[in-house]
Protein backbone atom coordinates (compact mmCIF):
# COMPACT_ATOMS: atom_id res chain seq x y z
CA UNK A 1 0.00 0.00 0.00
CA UNK A 2 1.31 3.51 -0.91
CA UNK A 3 0.12 6.26 0.58
CA UNK A 4 0.78 10.29 -0.73
CA UNK A 5 0.78 13.60 0.05
CA UNK A 6 1.30 17.05 -1.34
CA UNK A 7 2.66 20.65 -0.58
CA UNK A 8 2.30 22.86 -2.91
CA UNK A 9 3.94 26.76 -2.95
CA UNK A 10 5.93 26.31 -0.57
CA UNK A 11 7.86 29.87 -0.39
CA UNK A 12 11.39 28.41 -0.45
CA UNK A 13 13.62 27.74 -3.52
CA UNK A 14 13.99 23.48 -4.48
CA UNK A 15 16.51 23.83 -4.49
CA UNK A 16 17.25 24.93 -0.66
CA UNK A 17 14.04 22.86 -0.09
CA UNK A 18 16.52 19.61 -1.84
CA UNK A 19 19.32 19.75 0.92
CA UNK A 20 16.06 18.71 3.50
CA UNK A 21 15.04 16.15 0.96
CA UNK A 22 17.77 14.62 0.49
CA UNK A 23 18.69 13.62 4.18
CA UNK A 24 15.47 11.72 4.68
CA UNK A 25 14.82 9.97 1.57
CA UNK A 26 14.39 5.98 2.27
CA UNK A 27 14.20 6.34 5.98
CA UNK A 28 11.11 4.78 8.34
CA UNK A 29 9.07 6.89 9.60
CA UNK A 30 10.14 7.67 12.69
CA UNK A 31 13.45 8.52 11.94
CA UNK A 32 12.87 10.80 9.47
CA UNK A 33 10.33 12.41 12.04
CA UNK A 34 13.48 12.83 14.61
CA UNK A 35 16.24 14.19 11.94
CA UNK A 36 13.63 16.82 11.02
CA UNK A 37 12.91 18.00 14.40
CA UNK A 38 16.38 18.66 14.95
CA UNK A 39 16.88 19.65 11.93
CA UNK A 40 18.48 23.70 11.51
CA UNK A 41 16.90 24.56 7.66
CA UNK A 42 13.95 26.83 7.14
CA UNK A 43 13.02 24.14 4.90
CA UNK A 44 12.78 21.41 7.57
CA UNK A 45 9.79 22.69 9.55
CA UNK A 46 7.16 22.40 6.38
CA UNK A 47 8.64 19.08 5.31
CA UNK A 48 8.37 17.49 8.82
CA UNK A 49 4.27 18.72 8.83
CA UNK A 50 3.85 17.04 5.14
CA UNK A 51 5.29 13.73 6.42
CA UNK A 52 2.84 14.36 9.64
CA UNK A 53 0.22 14.74 7.21
CA UNK A 54 1.01 11.44 5.09
CA UNK A 55 1.24 9.35 8.66
CA UNK A 56 -1.80 10.83 8.71
CA UNK A 57 -3.19 9.87 5.78
CA UNK A 58 -2.06 5.81 5.95
CA UNK A 59 -3.45 6.11 10.13
CA UNK A 60 -6.51 7.34 8.87
CA UNK A 61 -7.68 6.52 5.37
CA UNK A 62 -6.04 2.53 5.23
CA UNK A 63 -5.81 1.97 8.87
CA UNK A 64 -2.18 1.47 8.03
CA UNK A 65 0.19 1.57 11.07
CA UNK A 66 2.49 4.55 11.21
CA UNK A 67 5.96 2.67 12.75
CA UNK A 68 5.73 0.35 9.51
CA UNK A 69 5.91 2.91 7.24
CA UNK A 70 9.23 4.03 5.07
CA UNK A 71 9.30 6.82 3.03
CA UNK A 72 9.71 5.53 -0.42
CA UNK A 73 9.83 8.26 -2.08
CA UNK A 74 10.21 12.52 -1.83
CA UNK A 75 10.78 14.88 -4.62
CA UNK A 76 10.96 18.62 -4.48
CA UNK A 77 10.14 20.19 -7.87
CA UNK A 78 10.24 23.99 -9.44
CA UNK A 79 7.07 25.74 -8.05
CA UNK A 80 5.64 29.09 -10.01
CA UNK A 81 8.27 31.74 -9.89
CA UNK A 82 7.00 34.95 -8.57
CA UNK A 83 8.50 38.21 -10.20
CA UNK A 84 9.69 41.25 -8.64
CA UNK A 85 11.87 44.22 -9.51
CA UNK A 86 14.34 45.74 -7.58
CA UNK A 87 15.53 49.54 -8.73
CA UNK A 88 18.88 49.87 -9.56
CA UNK A 89 21.49 52.77 -10.53
CA UNK A 90 20.60 54.66 -13.51
CA UNK A 91 16.71 54.13 -13.50
CA UNK A 92 17.31 50.42 -13.83
CA UNK A 93 15.37 47.76 -12.73
CA UNK A 94 16.94 44.67 -11.43
CA UNK A 95 14.62 41.30 -11.58
CA UNK A 96 13.48 39.24 -8.69
CA UNK A 97 12.75 36.08 -8.83
CA UNK A 98 11.28 34.69 -5.92
CA UNK A 99 11.17 31.04 -6.13
CA UNK A 100 8.37 28.21 -4.89
CA UNK A 101 8.41 24.30 -4.74
CA UNK A 102 6.16 21.51 -4.77
CA UNK A 103 7.12 19.36 -2.16
CA UNK A 104 5.49 15.25 -2.71
CA UNK A 105 5.70 12.22 -0.61
CA UNK A 106 5.17 8.68 -0.94
CA UNK A 107 5.19 6.37 2.13
CA UNK A 108 4.98 2.55 1.87
CA UNK A 109 5.36 -0.54 4.05
CA UNK A 110 8.27 -2.47 4.05
CA UNK A 111 7.35 -5.00 1.78
CA UNK A 112 6.03 -3.23 -0.65
CA UNK A 113 8.96 -0.91 -0.53
CA UNK A 114 11.10 -3.98 -0.67
CA UNK A 115 9.38 -5.22 -3.85
CA UNK A 116 9.26 -1.62 -5.40
CA UNK A 117 13.16 -1.72 -5.19
CA UNK A 118 13.63 -4.97 -7.10
CA UNK A 119 11.49 -4.02 -10.38
CA UNK A 120 13.00 -0.93 -11.85
CA UNK A 121 16.57 -3.22 -12.28
CA UNK A 122 14.72 -5.10 -14.42
CA UNK A 123 13.59 -2.09 -16.53
CA UNK A 124 16.70 -0.77 -16.54
CA UNK A 125 18.17 -4.00 -18.66
CA UNK A 126 15.80 -3.56 -21.09
CA UNK A 127 16.60 -0.14 -21.86
CA UNK A 128 20.62 -0.73 -21.95
CA UNK A 129 19.65 -3.56 -24.12
CA UNK A 130 17.56 -1.29 -26.30
CA UNK A 131 20.39 1.80 -26.48
CA UNK A 132 23.24 -1.10 -27.56
CA UNK A 133 20.94 -1.92 -30.15
CA UNK A 134 20.73 1.44 -31.55
CA UNK A 135 24.03 1.81 -31.42
CA UNK A 136 24.86 -1.44 -33.97
CA UNK A 137 21.96 0.18 -36.40
CA UNK A 138 23.31 3.54 -36.88
CA UNK A 139 22.46 4.60 -39.76
CA UNK A 140 24.77 7.71 -40.13
CA UNK A 141 27.85 5.15 -39.67
CA UNK A 142 26.55 3.01 -42.56
CA UNK A 143 25.93 6.05 -45.26
CA UNK A 144 29.98 6.67 -44.06
CA UNK A 145 31.14 3.59 -44.60
CA UNK A 146 29.37 3.45 -48.37
CA UNK A 147 30.84 7.32 -48.76
CA UNK A 148 34.23 6.01 -48.01
CA UNK A 149 33.98 2.56 -50.22
CA UNK A 150 32.92 4.95 -53.10
CA UNK A 151 36.15 7.05 -52.65
CA UNK A 152 38.15 3.72 -52.56
CA UNK A 153 36.30 2.28 -55.77
CA UNK A 154 37.44 5.25 -58.37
Amino acid sequence: MEVQATLRRLRIAPRKVRLVVDLVRGLPVGEAEVRLTFLRKEAARPVLKLLQSAMANAKHNFKLNPETLIIQSIAADDGPTYKRSMPQAFGRAGAIRKRTSHVTITLATKEVAAEIAKTPKKKLKKVEAKKKAKVKTDPTKEKKETKKQGVQDT
